[in-house]
């Protein structure tokens, strides 16, 4: 599959040949993204993007041999790895929370609408995070509510890197309030606020928001 300059390329894994023939069409029929190959598990989707430049994969979450926990968790670990997108069918899918502590970018219901999938691939390939609007809160709060027991405990000598300031963003990110909201609460320009998480971003490590709010919750910082 050849690719134009600016294009964002996209890869497809999901075990149902089906879903990622309709996830094609709609992808190929964006003039700014391409899709540039699709696996039916995780483990013929590691060997693939092993071979293939992608800027975002979209995830199944659950598939046979290898689901897409382990495959988000693998794929993540090696160097200038693609953002991922995880896609599923259940509503508050316990997959789906272990994938975003895997590292992924954003979560997403199958179901979802065209116009919020193509913007979650164009949100996550600039850098942004993605959870779907109508379980954004229940989301955090199950994630909190459920801490992983094989999960270091919380790196506290991350949040000591940051400034007072930077930990009241850190604080209001895991809360999910918005860069706008962020703005508004600390009386400050957003443009003020997009430079803090940058900041926070690079003293932590973090690749992205999800990873800003898991942060959050670990370092004790909010609770549910």
């Amino acid at each position: 599959m050849s690719t134009s300059e600016g294009q964002i390329r996209v890869f497809l894994v999901d075990d149902q040949q089906m879903v990622r023939a309709g996830f094609r069409m709609l992808v190929d029929s964006q003039d700014d993204m391409v899709v540039v190959g699709d696996a039916g598990d995780g483990g013929e989707a590691l060997e693939r993007l092993a071979v293939t430049t992608a800027d975002v994969v979209l995830m199944d979450v659950r598939m046979p041999r290898l689901d897409g926990v382990e495959t988000t968790r693998r794929l993540l670990a090696r160097p200038a790895a693609p953002r991922v997108i995880v896609l599923t069918t259940f509503d508050l899918d316990e997959y789906a929370f272990a994938a975003i502590r895997a590292g992924a970018s954003a979560f997403l219901l199958k179901d979802a609408a065209p116009p919020d999938l193509l913007g979650a691939i164009r949100a996550v390939r600039a850098g942004d995070a993605v959870v779907a609007p109508s379980t954004t809160r229940r989301l955090l709060d199950h994630f909190a509510a459920l801490p992983d027991p094989t999960a270091p405990a919380a790196d506290d000598d991350r949040i000591a890197l940051l400034t007072e300031r930077e930990v009241e963003v850190l604080t209001l990110i895991a809360r999910g309030r918005s860069n706008t909201e962020i703005a508004t609460d600390l009386v400050v320009a957003e443009t003020t606020v997009k430079t803090h998480v940058g900041r926070i971003l690079a003293k932590t490590g973090s690749r992205d928001r999800v990873q800003l709010v898991v942060l959050g919750y670990e370092s004790g910082l909010v609770t549910p």
